[in-house]
């Protein structure tokens, strides 16, 4: 736990104390909490996120998701990792088709 020293106007004061009353048992934190979670939830920064790669042999001729390329069938490609996570660029569902990206596309992320 941390404390963090900032200054709210009194109506933010005010609705902080009345949500906390009633929903958080007049716990301010969790308040605080629930509104930030919301608000990355709403911005449509929660969601699934690339968290790194692993390469995998194409046993068929595919296209790169980035750049499109024609891949063939024994290319080294790097298929994306995903978890759950917050982030500008998070996704609302794992796609369903093959994702794999091309070397060059990988090197310049």
């Amino acid at each position: 736990m941390k404390r963090l020293n900032f200054t709210l106007d009194d109506d933010t004061v005010k609705l902080l104390d009345r949500l906390a009353k009633k929903y958080y048992k007049g716990n301010k934190s969790q308040t605080v909490r629930a509104a930030l979670e919301s608000l990355a939830a709403h911005q449509g920064h929660e969601g699934w996120v690339i968290t790194g790669y692993t390469p995998t042999k194409a046993d068929h001729d595919i296209n790169c998701h980035s750049c499109g390329s024609e891949q063939n069938e024994g290319n080294v490609l790097f298929k994306p990792v995903f978890e759950r996570g917050s982030s500008p660029s998070a996704i609302k569902s794992i796609p369903n088709e093959e994702w794999v990206e091309c070397p060059s596309c990988l090197e310049t992320k």
